[in-house]
């Protein structure tokens, strides 16, 4: 059977199986990706965590260079994703080729531009990001492996989105878990068996995304998912421009993130060390809290842009209901046992400081309030970027991050302290679930309205 042909069977597959069954299908490798990767990134935090406070403040300081690097490759991916799913829906293969190539090989060359620019200003980079004198020395050691790994990272990151926006989740899923499996497995040993402190723990994730990568490439030749074709390269301004249509929703996103996460570390350390510990410890617990919601998202996203590309709208919208009731129950049950069981969850990252204990139990309560709401916020953007509607996904994409939480840091911080610092973000993810209501809403009623007329809709 040629690629083609394998090709017709997925659209008939896509557009005419059940949703329900065919969404739970393809979240399951999808959530098992993100929830792996959330736990491995945990990882690296939970063995630092016996380095000391300095040590685990430096990998929060880390992360938002590290949001950089995935936002470059979440907007590859993305975009190039969206833009595949909605010609194969169309059965436009030689378009779907080529954006495939010059999604990929954007990334590769974004990553290694961030790779080289960040290791020539290592040092002033390291102390923008927030680190104090006690935690840069660890930071330093921690970025440097991260840049070197930044080409790998952004690509595998673009690959994996690639597969997934095919219904190729499975492969995706390979290639990134046994990236995270060896992370986990080579983080204690260059840790304490090598000696190799922070700077252990960040080789051994640039080892990881150097395996991911390499599986990935090798999933993109299996069952009639679109190949990497290095002929097919096509840089140009209409493939760019569906890319930036498609992905500038992630690139806001993940961009925003690592502002803000920026200037959380920056006023944060002005509370010392512990503050710091803590506050990166919450963030990575959510970023896990919220992995398995994204992946199942995930699954949801390739049969909207299919069903959307072939004109089923009544497929997208039943799509979309399905997994926000699906959602509503397991957010429910997260939200109470992080509730009930902060103690214990933050202690097992930092049993002898009791001061980034008591910051980090409030912080995850804080955060609890919110996350039974995150389904909908989170569908919303999803639907509307998958479908091309770029500006409301995108508007969705900056809301948490940029239009709520920077101001509110730079209004509760200041008549708050560390108290305001910690409000932010549950005060940010609130006001963004409920913008994301008038913006959704009359999408989903234009997708009826076509429906019923057979016209695209606007």
């Amino acid at each position: 059977m040629n690629e083609t042909s394998v090709q017709n069977e997925k659209f008939l597959w896509m557009t005419t199986s059940p949703v329900e069954g065919l969404i739970c299908r393809l979240a399951i490798p999808t959530i098992t990706v993100m929830l792996i990767s959330a736990m491995y990134n945990m990882a690296d935090t939970f063995f630092v965590s016996f380095l000391g406070t300095s040590a685990t403040a430096a990998v929060g300081i880390v992360f938002p260079l590290m949001a950089v690097i995935q936002a470059v490759g979440f907007m590859f991916g993305n975009g190039s994703g969206n833009y595949i799913s909605r010609e194969l829906g169309a059965q436009r293969y030689d378009n779907a080729s080529k954006m495939a190539a010059t999604g990929f090989v954007s990334a590769l060359i974004a990553g290694g531009c961030i790779s080289l620019i960040g290791n020539i200003f290592i040092d002033p980079l390291t102390l923008a990001l927030g680190a104090s004198h006690s935690i840069l020395p660890h930071a330093r050691d921690y970025m440097r492996f991260i840049l070197l790994g930044a080409p790998f990272m952004a690509s595998s990151l673009m690959l994996n989105n690639l597969l997934r926006y095919q219904g190729s989740a499975f492969y995706g899923m390979i290639g990134m878990v046994s990236g995270a499996l060896v992370n986990m497995g080579l983080d204690p040993l260059f840790i304490f068996v090598l000696n190799l402190g922070t700077g252990g723990a960040s080789l051994a994730t640039m080892l990881s995304q150097t395996v991911s990568f390499s599986l990935l490439l090798l999933g993109c030749t299996k069952s009639g998912n679109v190949r990497i074709r290095p002929r097919d390269f096509s840089p140009g301004i209409a493939l760019y421009r569906e890319i930036v249509r498609g992905g500038f929703p992630s690139l806001c996103r993940q961009g925003l993130a690592s502002v803000a996460s920026i200037f959380v570390n920056q006023r944060a350390v002005l509370y010392g060390d512990a503050a710091v510990a803590a506050l990166s410890i919450v963030h990575r617990l959510t970023i896990v809290s919220q992995s398995a919601l994204v992946g199942f998202g995930q699954g949801f996203q390739p049969v909207c842009g299919f069903n959307y590309g072939a004109r089923r709208y009544d497929r997208v919208r039943r799509a979309f209901w399905f997994c926000n009731k699906a959602a509503g129950l397991p957010l429910l049950i997260l939200a109470l046992g992080g509730f009930i069981f902060a103690p214990r969850i933050i202690g097992i990252f930092q049993l002898d400081d009791k001061r980034v204990m008591e910051i980090g139990i409030f912080s995850l309560r804080l955060h609890c309030w919110i996350f039974p709401f995150m389904g909908w916020f989170t569908l919303s953007n999803m639907m509307m970027q998958t479908i091309g509607r770029a500006f409301r996904a995108s508007l969705l994409a900056v809301s948490r991050q940029g239009l709520f939480l920077l101001p509110l840091l730079f209004f509760l911080e200041p008549a708050l302290g560390l108290f305001g610092i910690q409000l932010t973000q549950p005060c940010a993810d609130a006001a963004a679930v409920l913008l994301s209501l008038p913006l959704c809403i009359p999408v989903l009623r234009e997708m009826k309205q076509a429906e019923e007329s057979q016209e695209p809709p606007e």
